[in-house]
């Protein structure tokens, strides 16, 4: 055991922990290490014992004591390199590696000689430092992308002391790590002056303590911080100003604290996935203008979050660079609950855009969902002033669309699609559901929403005939037309869309 363990970093299976005490605990005999686990699961109590509190834990039920001999402080840097290179050779090299999106390839080395290594990975390698000073430069000097994940590293100098060793070392991962700040950041700043990607995913880190540790990394291009507790962003003044890409997706982020990431003069790439954001507010940003903020920002992540309101998209478009988005499983609806829709409305707004949703933009696409949208609000148009001058309420809510008519002209009124009223989704109709196939059946009939889409009905009659949702097959018969059944094809249009009305009823086929 090191001669003051605490505040170390150490394994016990697979789970990880920093020691917070060394000593007795009564009423047992011999030495014990009160530890706080990485996963607060796997403790019993916050550091206290009979009433006696030992050391603290973050979490309530985060800590734990452990006899020495069960905890494992980890080895060196090389220890590590020749356990993982040598004698697991055959095993890891059938794995992939990856450093935030960049594979790995894994070199094969041959009677110990490392100087040619490109790349380390000693993602849970129990690595806890440097080792033999200056040895790691003689035996690895060629190392460009460095994966020390799960590590038992608990401070950046201990860090620090393994990179300043590594002169081409470009891409660094630390990801599942507790590495503890440190009170003079630019002291390392040698360690790291080469390196361009770096991730921290997964490390409970804030975003203060990361612009704390940033001027670490001055030329850093790359960073992902997925994962971690990053909740309020505040302006990175001075510091990350090189940054290309940036992930901080499965944060829980302050949504008005988003555009003070802004002023990052070359950051190209955003990822804000899952982080529950609703809302995008650019600064200093005035109407239907491109604004200063942002200025390099081409690719914009933001799948998995809740966003409703197509202000926030009229806000996307004030970017001037931005040509790549995805906006996948939001709470953006068009009128007529059609997610097709949705994406039409999004290209129609955004006219810069080349890729969403990682597919590319065809310029048919493109002409269709511009003519769409004058279609779809053309009558909102006429009535807010049309060619002579709309009403500054319609043009806030649709920046793009006078340059539209200029592009395509103004729709015929025989073009316009009606607005579906507001009071639809309200709007209940009696359908009764009948079953050809089945002749002992008996019909079922059900209320249900007129802006209801084909794909949840099958989800109801899934529910109560116990049949596969993809096996149905749906038709209808108007009570106003004798004899024909109309087809109901789309799972993603609604029953308004099929003209279904009150009193009709839905045949139910399956196969």
């Amino acid at each position: 055991m090191l001669l003051d363990p605490v505040g170390r970093r150490i394994s016990c299976g697979k789970e990880r922990a920093t020691v917070r005490y060394v000593g007795h605990v009564s009423p047992y005999e011999g030495l014990w290490l009160g530890v706080e686990w990485d996963n607060p699961e796997r403790g019993k109590h916050d550091g206290s014992h009979e009433g006696v509190q030992y050391f603290t834990c973050r979490n309530p039920k985060g800590g734990s004591f452990v006899r020495p001999q069960k905890a494992s402080f980890g080895v060196d840097f090389l220890t590590a390199v020749y356990l993982t290179y040598q004698t697991n050779a055959e095993e890891v090299l059938n794995e992939e590696i990856f450093i935030s999106s960049k594979k790995l390839e894994w070199f094969v080395v041959e009677e110990k000689r490392f100087e040619n290594l490109p790349s380390v990975v000693l993602n849970h390698c129990d690595v806890n430092g440097a080792g033999v000073a200056g040895e790691i430069r003689k035996t690895t000097p060629n190392v460009q992308w460095l994966d020390l994940s799960g590590s038992l590293l608990s401070t950046w100098k201990d860090v620090a002391a393994i990179t300043e060793q590594l002169d081409k070392l470009e891409g660094l991962q630390l990801s599942v790590n507790r590495i503890s700040l440190t009170s003079d950041p630019w002291a390392h700043r040698q360690a790291f002056s080469n390196l361009k990607l770096l991730a921290l995913n997964n490390c409970d880190f804030t975003w203060l303590q990361i612009l704390e540790c940033a001027p670490m990394w001055p030329r850093l291009e790359d960073l992902s911080l997925e994962n971690n507790n990053i909740r309020e962003l505040h302006r990175p003044e001075g510091v990350l100003q090189t940054l290309k890409s940036l992930n901080l997706s499965c944060n829980p982020l302050m949504q008005e604290s988003v555009s003070r990431l802004s002023s990052l003069p070359r950051l190209e790439w955003l990822n804000l996935s899952n982080t529950k954001l609703s809302i995008i507010q650019l600064e200093d940003a005035t109407q239907a203008t491109c604004t200063d903020v942002f200025p390099a920002l081409k690719n914009l992540n933001l799948d998995h979050n809740n966003i409703s309101e197509w202000s926030m998209v009229n806000e996307l478009a004030k970017l001037p660079c931005l040509v790549k988005l995805s906006c996948r499983d939001n709470k953006l609806v068009s009128s007529d609950g059609n997610p097709k829709t949705v994406n039409q409305m999004l290209i129609a707004k955004l006219g810069h855009l080349l890729y969403l949703n990682n597919s590319e933009i065809s310029f048919e696409e493109r002409k269709g969902a511009e003519l769409d949208y004058i279609k779809m609000f053309g009558e909102e148009w006429l009535k807010a002033g049309g060619a002579d001058q709309p009403s500054t309420a319609f043009t806030c809510q649709h920046p793009r669309y006078q340059m539209l008519i200029e592009k395509y002209g103004a729709p015929e009124e025989g073009e316009l699609k009606k607005p579906e009223p507001f009071a639809l989704k309200n709007q209940l109709i009696n359908i009764t559901f009948v079953f050809p196939d089945d002749a002992d059946r008996e019909p079922i009939s059900k209320k249900l929403p007129a802006s209801m889409v084909v794909q949840k009905i099958k989800g109801l009659l899934h529910r109560l005939l116990k049949i596969p949702p993809a096996d149905l097959r749906l038709t209808y018969t108007s009570h106003k037309v004798s004899g024909t059944e109309f087809p109901i094809d789309s799972d993603l249009k609604t029953l308004h869309f099929y003209s279904v009305e009150d009193g009709d009823q839905v045949l139910v086929r399956w196969s």
